[in-house]
């Protein structure tokens, strides 16, 4: 059993409060750890040793600072199976997927090292006569990063390598179900060279949100959760004057034409849907089959699904792992009682699955339900399971329908073999992220992740140039200094000449 507390200016501390919540290893159900959940007190600590630390870090040069994001990105690199089986033991994911999940992390740092580039600014001489003007990015302050369970290390380094390059300092708050990522991490930087108080882990629940949400020195705040929280953050931080982006839940779809290649949009739905046991805001949820091909599609589909293996993420030939709590495992076991009562089909029944050796394990098989309607609970509800819904529609068009009246606006698919067909898709369907023969349309690093409608709340998407321009603010400069002569006093508003 392992007490796991806050990460403040450059120590391992404990913390002032009393209040912990178990951490567990979801294959086993064993407890695992008590984490500290930070008081207010214990919040403003990590929140002033941010602030303090923002007056050297931000009068940093970019070559000092791109040097330690360098030394960072290296030792991630050396060292990413070691995080990766921090993330199994806690998530639960297997251990490829939790290699993959550092691997796509490490390309935001990789992309962070040219930042110095990215904070260009513009310059004009002589815009007036002897005039210049230049435009110059200045870093916000300390900024607040709230991340999910799903992936405690990705996520998390969606943001800061960005907002550390940028010259801010960071309070980074990650999920008290898988805590000892964000810790491992902030170690890391401290090997790097990163100077005490620029990263900052703090754990806990809403208390130590809501001190990061309201505390003035916050300058901004990035989120990623379920809708109804990720609307809380949005709201309660801008009306504290923050810069707020909120990345909130997801249905996503798949939609596969009648010329689609069937086995390939058969392995793209199972690797999307049942890929860390549905546990992404990428996972592909809904699969909207198009015409006639609907019966062989599901056939397909629940033939590879029912042949996936479960078990315990650390051991070998696992393809897919528990989910992250029993309660989590209960209320998705629910949503399938709930389809099945409704009249969707089940096809493949993941609710009984046992593993051997690990009874107590939080364990859900792989399921599909077919003939879902968009009033069932199945469709209309983020479920974040192993739970692939199959809707059945007769035209492109009301596949289209059916995705744009969503709410959720995350990520979407279509799976053809005519371009024009694809092409269309792209341009009508109102989602942030567009696949084309490709179920998980995560972009680089370079490009910005976000989603829209009930998706998204603000207006940048993580990452990339909209990452950059989060964690920056633009000052104008205007000087004259090659004509010291004075021109007497002139009420008048300033004209060019």
């Amino acid at each position: 059993m392992q007490s796991i507390g806050h990460w403040i200016d450059g120590k391992a501390v404990g913390g002032t409060s009393e209040a912990t919540a178990p951490v567990t290893d979801p294959a086993t159900g064993a407890v695992t750890g008590e984490v500290a959940l930070a008081n207010v007190a214990d919040t403003r600590a990590a929140i002033d040793a941010a602030t303090v630390a923002f007056a050297t870090w931000r009068d940093a040069s970019l070559t000092r600072r791109t040097q330690v994001l360098f030394r960072f990105r290296e030792l991630l690199s050396e060292r990413r199976t070691e995080l990766a089986a921090v993330i199994t033991a806690e998530h639960g994911k297997v251990a490829a997927d939790a290699l993959g999940e550092v691997t796509r992390g490490l390309e935001v740092v990789e992309f962070a090292c040219g930042v110095p580039h990215l904070l260009k600014g513009g310059f004009t001489e002589n815009a007036s006569t002897d005039v210049d003007i230049y435009s110059i990015r200045q870093p916000l302050g300390p900024v607040a990063i709230i991340t999910p369970f799903n992936f405690p290390a990705m996520v998390a380094m969606w943001f800061f390598p960005l907002a550390i390059g940028a010259g801010n300092t960071v309070v980074l708050k990650p999920s008290e179900k898988d805590p000892s990522a964000a810790l491992w991490l902030a170690r890391l930087w401290q090997e790097a060279g990163l100077p005490d108080g620029v990263f900052n882990v703090v754990q806990g629940d809403k208390v130590a949100v809501d001190e990061l949400l309201d505390n003035p020195d916050v300058k901004a705040v990035s989120f990623v959760g379920s809708t109804p929280i990720a609307k809380y953050v949005y709201q309660r931080g801008t009306a504290a004057g923050k810069r707020v982006q909120a990345l909130g839940g997801a249905k996503n779809h798949m939609v596969v034409l009648p010329d689609a290649d069937l086995d390939l949009a058969a392995d793209a739905a199972v690797n999307a849907g049942f890929g860390s046991a549905g546990e992404r805001c990428m996972a592909i949820s809904v699969v909207v089959a198009v015409g006639a091909v609907a019966d062989d599609l599901v056939a397909r589909i629940s033939a590879r699904a029912a042949s996936i293996v479960t078990g315990d993420g650390a051991t070998p030939g696992a393809e897919m792992g528990p989910l992250i709590t029993r309660a989590h495992r209960d209320r998705v076991a629910e949503y399938i009682d709930a389809g099945e009562t409704a009249g969707a089909r089940v096809v493949l029944d993941g609710r009984t699955l046992t593993v051997d050796g690990a009874p107590n394990g939080f364990w859900l098989g792989p399921t599909i339900l077919d003939e879902v309607t968009p009033t069932m609970s199945v469709y209309t509800d983020e479920i974040f399971g192993p739970v692939l819904s199959v809707v059945r529609v007769d035209t492109y068009a009301e596949a289209v329908a059916l995705i744009n009246a969503n709410r959720y606006g995350n990520g979407t698919a279509i799976f053809t073999n005519d371009g024009g067909a694809g092409r269309r898709f792209q341009h009508e369907v109102e989602v942030g992220m567009v696949g084309i023969n490709v179920a998980i349309p995560v972009p680089m690093a370079y490009f910005s992740f976000g989603g829209w409608k009930n998706s998204l709340f603000g207006d940048s998407h993580a990452h990339g140039t909209d990452g950059v321009h989060f964690f920056t603010r633009t000052k104008a400069v205007t000087t004259r200094w090659l004509d010291p002569s004075h021109g007497g006093v002139e009420l008048g508003f300033p004209q060019n000449t």
